[in-house]
């Protein structure tokens, strides 16, 4: 009889250190035992110890998050980025296969990679950052993913904002505001969409924040596609953007100078950059109240769902109302912004 986890609601409760380690045996590799929690809520992940050889991270995927056709896409893409030598961390493959189960849960294999986090206060790492980024986009562009979705403001915005007040999240007094400043967000999203006119969607990383990139010595690595969807390319750059208007027009010339090298970007996109902001403000707080039934959310984010944070929520998405309203960082062609 085939094994299920315990509930949606407790998706891991039952994913054992003694399961782990036999998912791991059941792909023929051999473990030594050791076996180290690393920093994940959606998925949980694991270094895992293997006899005579390197450690390596197995990751096991939240139960009805993604289908099979999604993650196999995604590791279809990270391999071919591996393939043309950009510096992606893609999942062993085994058999022929990537992605595999056991006793109910989907989990793949990667090679462990250390790294510290880029400096981006260099214009120098920005370059280099901004080099590999352009490789991605330009493989990434070659075609696009088929079952994955595309980040836009439906999904990122109206879906979250919506759980959130249909499932009582915002506190009562705070309910008018926190609508009032959502209706008014997701106007200033669209607006800003409008501006930016047609924009090319690609394959993104999707999530390239810092502790996405490892730093060695020998420059950036990627890891963690998990959120690789189509979307246009500013989402992989404006992450890395912070500080002033003219603290954030000198970071992503940096970043540009090295991006195309590889890819051409559109100026366009910088219309973008604080919508794109404003979408993942709303996005994170929906998706902790969507994932508040998993016990590992309320132990680790204790802050969330209190009035502060709602307070501070509401604060924020009416300065990203008016940061909408104001000009573009300017973009000029061949490095002169």
């Amino acid at each position: 009889m085939s094994h299920t986890p315990t509930s949606a609601a407790e998706p891991f409760s039952d994913l054992s250190p003694d399961l782990v380690l036999d998912a791991l045996e059941s792909q023929g590799l051999k473990t030594d035992g050791r076996q180290l929690a690393l920093n994940s809520y959606e998925n949980r992940v694991y270094q895992v110890g293997i006899e005579d050889g390197q450690p390596v991270v197995a990751k096991f995927y939240r139960p009805q998050r993604w289908d099979n056709q999604q993650i196999n896409e995604e590791h279809a893409f990270v391999l071919s980025l591996a393939e043309a030598e950009i510096p992606a961390v893609p999942p062993i493959t085994i058999n022929g296969k990537t992605l595999f189960e056991y006793r109910g849960y989907r989990f793949a294999v990667f090679a462990r990679r250390g790294g510290r986090s880029p400096e981006l206060d260099q214009p120098e790492v920005l370059e280099w950052m901004g080099r590999f980024i352009g490789r991605i986009h330009a493989l990434g562009a070659q075609q696009p993913y088929i079952h994955r979705p595309t980040l836009d403001i439906e999904s990122f915005g109206r879906v979250p904002s919506e759980y959130l007040l249909e499932h009582d999240f915002i506190p009562a007094d705070l309910e008018q505001p926190y609508r009032a400043v959502i209706q008014l967000a997701l106007q200033g999203v669209a607006e800003c969409f409008e501006r930016a006119g047609r924009v090319e969607h690609i394959r993104l990383h999707g999530d390239c924040h810092m502790g996405n990139v490892l730093w060695t010595d020998a420059g950036p690595h990627f890891v963690d596609f998990d959120d690789s969807r189509m979307g246009p390319a500013i989402q992989d750059l404006w992450m890395m953007l912070s500080g002033s208007q003219d603290d954030m027009r000198r970071q992503l010339q940096a970043l540009l100078d090295g991006y195309e090298d590889f890819y051409d970007f559109n100026p366009a996109e910088a219309h973008l950059i604080e919508a794109l902001r404003t979408l993942r403000l709303i996005h994170y707080a929906g998706w902790l109240a969507m994932r508040w039934s998993d016990p590992a959310f309320p132990r680790v984010f204790s802050w969330f769902n209190t009035q502060q944070y709602w307070q501070d929520r509401i604060l924020e998405l009416r300065e990203q109302v008016a940061l909408m309203q104001e000009p573009p960082i300017p973009i000029q062609r061949g490095g002169n912004f």
